[in-house]
């Protein structure tokens, strides 16, 4: 983002899908990965300085539609606990909670466009 005073369309867009996102991370993820992004203990795996969220961009994309089964390693502890997709969200409502997760808790990823995700769901093959 540019320094405070500076507005673009660009920003707009970006504070639009954080501002969103931030509601659907609350309403789907934040029960399990917490508010704060810590996870839960070794049940569910924390999002903030997640070394698995910045290696594997595209598998989160596909992970919060579609779920994952089976163990990933998220700094250096394993988890192995089912996480069941949201289905139902949109390629675009993806993007939002990507935009939140992936700016949030020392991350700074930039705005994750819905481009980005419709791209990422054609390669999970599901």
């Amino acid at each position: 983002m540019q320094a405070c005073g500076l507005s673009t369309n660009r920003d707009t867009k970006f504070q639009q899908y954080y501002v969103k996102g931030e509601q659907l991370y609350i309403q789907h993820c934040s029960n399990c990965h917490q508010k704060d992004g810590r996870g839960l203990g070794l049940v569910y795996p924390p999002l903030a300085q997640s070394d698995y969220m910045t290696q594997n961009v595209d598998q989160v994309l596909c992970l919060m539609k579609y779920g994952v089964a089976g163990e990933i390693v998220v700094n250096g502890k394993a988890f192995n606990k089912e996480m069941k997709g949201v289905f139902s969200l949109t390629d675009l409502e993806v993007a939002e909670i990507a935009t939140y997760i992936y700016n949030t808790w020392e991350h700074n990823q930039g705005i994750i466009d819905i481009a980005d995700v419709t791209k990422a769901h054609q390669k999970c093959g599901n």
